[in-house]
């Protein structure tokens, strides 16, 4: 879709909560929601590896003990094909070996009977240390690297200034918006617009001169009276 922004490499916050248990499944599922998580469950192994390779997901809870294909199967299945980040619940005599347990992929595991607030902030935790975050936005064939502060058209790279990358990530940021001159100047720099120069309008021509370079699809209008706006 035009005009959204994109994150490139980064799962959802979707969490796969595979456990045989249904009222501890329906209990985690509860917690996570509780705490900003959207959650997917499965109560057997085949049917939680068959969710966890078809998909993408924030983070697997699962525990070892499962019908039909058990945690360190479905472990080997998945790191295959997939990084996704693993948290093992465990009651304490399953775990016999913790380091081959880390060995198959898993990022973290849990003793039960556990402790909610610990599930949570060991998730948060694996989360933190498996974030692989980088983040664009996109417009048509307009996009921005914001990690490494790089835009491109058409996938070639445009040279801007320090004004106009920060007007370009404004309007993408709000595809749908109509900016005054007073409301780009401000939200660009952060400062206050004092005058009505012409300042504004140059930086504007001089990034549609850039695009230009590569697209023959203007992307920007002027709205008389009223600013500037991303075509759609």
């Amino acid at each position: 879709m035009y005009g959204e922004t994109i994150t490139m490499g980064k799962r959802n916050d979707t969490i796969l909560v595979i456990e045989d248990d249904v009222q501890i499944n329906h209990l985690l599922c509860s917690i996570l929601k509780q705490n900003g998580y959207e959650t997917v469950s499965a109560f057997q192994g085949v049917e939680g590896v068959r969710l966890a390779l078809n998909s993408d997901y924030a983070l697997i809870l699962m525990d070892l003990m499962l019908p039909m294909k058990s945690g360190e199967e479905i472990l080997r299945d998945l790191r295959q094909v997939k990084d996704t980040p693993v948290v093992v619940l465990s009651a304490k005599g399953e775990v016999n070996n913790r380091i081959e347990l880390l060995r198959l992929g898993a990022d973290d595991f849990i003793i039960k009977p556990f402790d909610i607030d610990e599930v949570i902030l060991r998730i948060q935790a694996v989360l933190r240390r498996t974030d692989k975050t980088e983040t664009w936005l996109r417009y048509k064939a307009l996009s921005i690297d914001t990690e490494a502060k790089r835009v491109y058209v058409a996938d070639r790279e445009i040279s801007c200034t320090a004004m106009e990358y920060a007007i370009l990530v404004l309007m993408l940021s709000h595809p749908k918006k109509i900016f005054s001159k007073r409301a780009l100047f401000e939200g660009a720099t952060g400062e206050s617009y004092m005058s009505d120069d012409n300042t504004m309008h140059v930086h504007m021509s001089n990034i549609r001169k850039k695009i230009a370079r590569f697209t023959d699809e203007p992307y920007i209008e002027t709205v008389y009276g009223m600013g500037y706006r991303l075509l759609s």
